[in-house]
């Protein structure tokens, strides 16, 4: 689809990027500077970058590339659905459950059963391969994920998660017992220099990573918390707490290879999730009662 302007005198001098993303509201910000990176937008006939300033009679031509056609199966999966409008779903996501397709996992993911489920009705932005996916959660992390249905909202939730704006409440059970009622984690997280499949503390090369916890109950060798996620890095909660000394229980990867109980990955569960709706702009807060796992092992602790 080609879409095309020329600058006049009150547009003249304002970067490109902005520009387009204020001209073209379902378009977000950074897609837009994706778009200009492979040369889909030119100025007179020319290739420019993100930051080029436009002047008067500048010819802008944006050649959107088509969306394909998702090549995926669609699966009647059932959904745990606790909200749902024409913008968005919230689903409460069950334990083993992979988000979107990917090398290993081509079937049985939320990505597959949205297919079913929504049918067309899923935003296009992320590619194929992950229709409406606009955030997402470990495997073996259970609660609440929010779906895009449209373009206009998955826009609008994805500049929410690029400002750190929404709510996000983990529950999750530790090792250990800690000491202070509540703290902050404040440390920056990157890919480990050596495992390139998992994540690390990584203070040269990693990315902000805020994590504030608080205990809600301590037992004899492990504690009940809270994590309320400033940001939303890789595996955040799951480095941040092994980083004190307090992995979370059932995580092989960060934590100890054997664990005293039988479960499947850590215990962690997405609880709450709030945003301003990207049609009303009302706070929306969902929250996503605890598995019957979680809860069956809080009551043998």
């Amino acid at each position: 689809m080609a879409i095309q302007f020329k600058i006049n005198c009150d547009q003249a001098g304002m970067r490109i990027d902005k520009f387009l993303s204020d001209a073209l509201p379902n378009l977000s910000r950074s897609y837009i500077q994706k778009l200009i990176k492979d040369e889909q937008i030119t100025v007179n006939d020319k290739p420019i970058k993100a930051n080029y300033k436009m002047n008067v009679d500048d010819f802008l031509l944006l050649e959107e590339p088509q969306l394909q056609e998702p090549d995926i199966i669609a699966e009647n999966i059932p959904l745990d659905i606790l909200y749902e409008d024409a913008d968005l779903l919230i689903i409460n996501k069950p334990k083993g459950m992979v988000v979107h397709p990917a090398a290993g996992h081509y079937t049985g993911t939320l990505v597959n059963a949205l297919m079913y489920y929504c049918k067309q009705e899923l935003s296009g932005i992320n590619g194929v391969m992950r229709p409406g996916i606009v955030h997402r959660i470990d495997m073996d992390t259970t609660g609440s994920l929010i779906v895009c249905k449209n373009d206009f909202s998955h826009n609008h939730v994805a500049e929410q998660l690029k400002e750190h704006s929404i709510t996000r409440i983990y529950h999750a059970i530790v090792h250990g017992v800690l000491k202070e009622d509540e703290g902050t984690i404040d440390a920056p997280i990157g890919r480990h220099p050596i495992d390139r499949k998992k994540m690390s503390i990584n203070a040269k090369n990693g990315k902000e990573a805020i994590t504030h916890y608080k205990v809600l109950q301590r037992f004899k060798n492990f504690t009940y918390i809270e994590c309320k996620l400033e940001t939303g890095r890789t595996h955040q909660i799951r480095v941040h707490m092994a980083s004190i000394h307090h992995p979370l229980l059932g995580d092989a990867v960060y934590g100890p290879a054997k664990c005293p109980y039988k479960l499947q990955g850590q215990t962690l569960h997405a609880k709450t999730i709030g945003i301003q709706h990207p049609r009303s702009n009302a706070y929306l807060e969902i929250d996503a009662p605890l598995p019957t796992y979680f809860l069956d092992l809080l009551q043998k602790l």
